[in-house]
């Protein structure tokens, strides 16, 4: 056994040999629907992740963003997640095709705790879906259709540990480093700084964002 091998976390009874067992009411707190509180929270969430996984096994964490409600709660255990014109890579609802599991995590700018919600989806172009779905008129290219089987709120540490909602902690954007290759190279080409390039593709998406 190698070294690398001998610190490794190899079965859930090693990891519960780390961290011990769960609170009682950390457990109780999960559902296999969507009550009130949970339906409230995502009626102001502009912004989630979801994360799917392909038949080879690979996975995709996605963000999905829209004006506070663009999920829509049209049932206990049903929600509508429109998807909305994009690069059309479309990583993860192509992976529901092939498998339809699905994780979501629902974020409110300000609020520290997140809610998860887990179940099964369809990709659908109903077209009363689609509009049930428009944001000022205009449709989405189709909605993914969730069965939700499992509902919780995540504690706030995440959060807190990285300060992501105290701006005093924020980093300064002229000092970060784009990720997009594109204008990393603009910029090098026209000699301006990242932060600039990244504003005006910023605000050239405003016109096409739906």
């Amino acid at each position: 056994m190698t070294a690398a091998e001998s610190f490794a976390v190899q079965t859930v009874g090693d990891l519960r040999a780390i961290v011990g067992e769960p609170l009682p009411r950390v457990i109780t707190k999960e559902t296999p629907e969507l009550d009130d509180r949970a339906t409230a929270f995502i009626g102001v969430a502009p912004f989630l992740v979801m994360a799917t996984s392909a038949a080879d096994g690979s996975s995709d964490a996605s963000p999905k963003g829209g004006p506070p409600g663009f999920v829509k709660v049209v049932g206990a255990q049903r929600l509508l997640i429109p998807e909305f014109p994009g690069n059309r890579r479309l990583d993860g609802v192509q992976n529901l095709v092939e498998r339809p599991g699905i994780g979501l995590l629902f974020i409110v700018p300000g609020i520290t705790e997140t809610l998860r919600v887990n179940g099964a989806a369809r990709l659908t172009r109903d077209p009363e879906l689609g509009a049930l779905c428009a944001v000022d008129g205009r449709l989405p290219w189709f909605v993914v259709d969730v069965a939700v089987r499992q509902v919780f709120s995540h504690c706030s540490k995440a959060f807190l540990r990285s300060g992501l909602w105290a701006p005093d902690e924020w980093p300064d954007p002229a000092g970060i480093t784009s990720p997009s290759r594109s204008i990393a190279e603009r910029a090098g080409k026209e000699g301006r700084p990242e932060q600039e390039i990244r504003r005006e593709v910023d605000e050239s998406y405003t016109p096409e964002l739906y």
